[in-house]
């Protein structure tokens, strides 16, 4: 297995910038998770790194090695799309076998090797079928297994779980960790679904517009996204955008205020010349406290019952568009009921009007018991 380091990587089509300069270091056996939007850069730089796409600046290094104008071939990188791209004429073990006997390995060394591979993806029972009569995961097993059995240094997946119903999708994510596990191997997997890069990541790279906006553990990335793009990206229900105004500074922080002249208090740490500039107030769903005298207000237009939890969507006061909040699955509301929230200071998360967020003071210490 491999590290891969990407130094001032950037594409160009045209006049279009599809991905701009970017530096990223991916640890040897780590799992890295792409994620954003469609059209935000993950699925090229991914392509650039298996060498599908040609680099128009920057350099990639796999392993130590500068791969920047290595054919795809002899990278020791293997790649799983979106499409299975299954020879439908061959069978399973002829679909696994098909890269190693392109490479030229003896008949017994790739016997030996998609036997392994099928035990380990759980397909040796289907060896002998063909694409036809396989289910859409066991198709997508089989595009792993082929990639697999190369024994890449690393391994890259390319929205490998789009075509998925969402019963077989929650299964295959358990089938990529399994398989980390297994093979200890470097891991970069584009998606756009925040659910999969929550859940398989050692580490995300939030992508948007072309940019890496912010690389870091999952957990952490959705504590503290470091601009709007990110708080849009992590995160579901998506993060409550507020406008409004820094109106001063406090030992602990800032207090904003809202459009409707209610009055937030953060823990943002802004300086002087940031009071009466517009900035946006970003609150996530769950982070909503239920509080008659709280300065979140509003008329229920829909409320959505989910198993343990619900929400309720409000029409906001002032300029606002509608606040999400997160109830309790037992919690019953009418349409048209008024609900007031609160939120604690270190939950309210404040941009910049270039949509980078404040940092924010040291939340207070835990009482010494």
């Amino acid at each position: 297995m491999a590290a891969v380091d990407i130094a001032g990587l950037g594409k160009r089509f045209g006049d279009t910038t599809a991905l701009s300069p970017s530096d990223l270091r991916i640890a040897d056996g780590e799992f890295v998770v792409l994620v954003g939007p469609s059209g935000c850069g993950k699925s090229t730089l991914l392509r650039m790194i298996a060498g599908l796409e040609t680099a128009s600046e920057g350099r990639i290094l796999i392993g130590g090695h500068d791969v920047t104008n290595v054919p795809p071939a002899e990278r020791g990188v293997a790649m799983v799309f979106q499409s299975y791209a299954l020879y439908p004429h061959l069978t399973v073990a002829g679909n696994i076998a098909f890269p190693l006997k392109v490479a030229g390995l003896p008949k017994q060394e790739i016997a030996e090797r998609v036997a392994e591979t099928a035990a380990m993806l759980d397909l040796t029972d289907l060896l002998d079928r063909r694409p036809r009569a396989l289910s859409g995961g066991q198709r997508q097993r089989v595009s792993i297994a082929r990639a697999v059995v190369r024994r890449p240094q690393v391994l890259l997946l390319d929205e490998p779980l789009s075509n998925l119903d969402t019963s077989l999708r929650a299964r295959m994510r358990h089938e990529f960790a399994r398989l980390h596990q297994q093979l200890a191997a470097t891991m970069i997997y584009v998606t756009h679904d925040q659910l999969e890069a929550m859940t398989l990541a050692n580490r995300i790279v939030v992508m948007s517009a072309g940019r890496i906006e912010q690389v870091g553990a999952p957990i952490d990335v959705y504590r503290r996204p470091a601009s709007i793009a990110v708080a849009a990206a992590i995160g579901s229900p998506g993060m409550n955008l507020l406008p409004a105004m820094l109106a001063a500074l406090t030992p602990t922080g800032a207090t904003l205020r809202l459009t409707d002249g209610a009055l937030v208090e953060t823990a943002a740490r802004a300086g002087i010349d940031d009071i009466g500039t517009a900035v946006t107030l970003g609150i996530r769903p769950e982070h909503l406290v239920a509080d008659e005298d709280g300065p979140f207000a509003g008329a229920v237009e829909l409320f959505e019952r989910l198993g343990p939890l619900s929400f309720a969507h409000l029409g906001a006061r002032g300029d606002a568009d509608t606040i999400v909040a997160q109830l309790p699955g037992d919690r019953s509301v009418t349409l048209g009921e008024v609900l007031h929230f609160s939120i604690a200071p270190h939950d309210a998360h404040v941009f910049a009007a270039d949509g980078r967020a404040y940092p924010l003071t040291p939340p207070p210490s835990s009482p010494v018991r």
